[in-house]
């Protein structure tokens, strides 16, 4: 097809079978990525790049003394991890001019949020493609990345953006490297050998070296200091427990053996403190919450409800959060990190079937983690002061030793030669069998349930009679 001509079909082609893929629950942290896809996506650039961009003339030549670092991403939001990623990458390289370069492919960016978090700098301009099919978009990066001839560049790409994986290519010579934050879904760009493979936590870092066969690189999740746990603010301060989860609907509301929606209230009439969730929820979601606080007659204030914060680790800070609860059936790297550096101890949902998804491995040793809801109900009934400063304690050593700006800008600095190793993982995690094949069974149910209905719909608009 891309032989013929058609790479805009090639491209949408590869683009469409991602998405069916990683909205398939079965498939989630079981299919990482694609050797297959991704060859292709090399071989459609590689001929993108010969008939569209061959010739096309280089904008400047290489200056060590201003340097260019090009980021490659599908689109920035306010609420994206690999947002805020980008934004440490950038600051521990005050040198330089930065450029990101956007496809858009999955809506637009949110230009003046990404603006505003690095204040309008100078030295860093967000550039994105115009409206046009996948090719004037492939062809758009190609010129931008042999205009610009970076001195290092960084994929940061969404899973089913064959753009940006099609986008580099050998013959250009560049310094480049694919940064593996859509680590739970298939992703494209997992096996493109021309890319140095980052990954930027223990679990995803021994998948792909021991089980994906990747020759990669740890560079740990790391994120500004905003200052430990002050000492005027003693946990359980009314002598009760306050408790808060960080994170968006897609990492809460899916279909899952332990509900989150059930659990908060049950927490509260456990705990008799407070529950701050941060983070936009569907109202459908705040309303199973605020419905469960009514049977168990909790009062509302209880539950606290913020769609987004400038700042979780101030956050936390701000509401003396006692304890930090990981968001599940999806964890949060980055938000997890926040807690221990403000000095919280955090509690970790051992996932039912994947490690990666649980996130233990990326918290301080002898982090508490649970499976089933009494277990986390029984461990907030047993916290004193006392357990909470000792915790909090390790969660800041763990920050300050692998997760703090510091380490970020040696790494950079230093061109990626003496990367940390990451911990070994620990023995905390087992998977479940008979819960993981009732969730299997659950989900094949409901795939079914949604394929009939759609069927249905479908023949319908041929045959009005069925």
């Amino acid at each position: 097809m891309a032989d013929r001509g058609d790479i805009d079909r090639a491209l949408r082609l590869i683009h469409d079978f991602v998405e069916r893929i990683i909205t398939d629950p079965l498939c989630t942290s079981q299919v990482f990525g694609s050797k297959t896809l991704d060859d292709l996506c090399r071989r459609i650039g590689s001929i993108n790049l010969e008939r569209a961009v061959s010739g096309y003339p280089s904008g400047r030549r290489k200056d060590a003394d201003n340097a260019v670092f090009v980021y490659i991403v599908t689109k920035l939001q306010k609420s994206g991890g690999h947002t805020r990623v980008i934004e440490d990458f950038i600051k521990a390289r005050q040198g330089g001019f930065h450029v990101v370069l956007s496809t858009e492919l999955e809506g637009k960016s949110d230009a003046a949020y990404f603006n505003d978090i690095l204040h309008n700098r100078a030295n860093v301009v967000l550039e994105q493609a115009h409206r046009g099919n996948h090719q004037e978009r492939l062809t758009w990066l190609q010129k931008k990345l042999v205009e610009l001839s970076p001195e290092r560049v960084y994929l940061f790409n969404h899973h089913q953006d064959s753009v940006a994986a099609a986008a580099i290519q050998p013959e250009m010579g560049l310094d480049a490297y694919f940064y593996h934050h859509g680590d739970h879904h298939l992703c494209l760009g997992v096996y493109l050998s021309h890319l140095k493979h980052i990954d930027p936590h223990p679990m995803g870092y021994h998948n792909c070296r021991n089980k994906l066969g990747i020759k990669n690189i740890y560079v740990p999740l790391t994120i500004e200091d905003r200052g430990r746990r002050p000492d005027n603010l003693p946990f359980m301060h009314e002598g009760t427990l306050t408790t808060c989860t960080a994170a968006r609907s897609n990492k809460i509301e899916l279909p899952y053996f332990v509900s989150y929606f059930e659990i908060v209230p049950k927490l509260l009439k456990t705990t008799g403190g407070r529950h701050i969730h941060i983070g936009n929820l569907s109202p459908w979601a705040v309303f199973k919450i605020r419905r469960g606080l009514k049977r168990y007659h909790i009062r509302p204030d209880r539950f606290v409800y913020k769609p987004w914060v400038p700042s979780v680790w101030k956050a936390l800070h701000d509401y003396r959060v006692d304890l930090y609860i990981a968001s599940f059936p999806y964890g949060g790297g980055l938000t997890l990190i926040e807690a221990m550096g403000a000095g919280i101890p955090v509690a970790l949902h051992k996932h039912v079937f994947s490690r990666i998804l649980s996130g233990v491995d990326l918290a301080y040793p002898g982090a508490f983690s649970w499976r089933y809801p009494e277990a986390l109900l029984g461990y907030c009934t047993s916290l004193t002061p006392e357990s909470l400063e000792d915790a909090g304690q390790l969660g800041r050593m763990e920050y300050e030793k692998f997760h703090s700006g510091l380490i970020l800008k040696n790494i950079l600095n230093d061109a990626f030669r003496n990367c940390p190793e990451p911990n070994r993982l620990t023995d905390q995690f087992s998977v479940e069998t008979d819960e993981w094949a009732l969730w299997m069974d659950r989900q094949l149910s409901i795939s079914r349930v949604f394929f009939r209905a759609s069927l249905r719909v479908f023949m319908g608009k041929i045959y009005p009679f069925l």
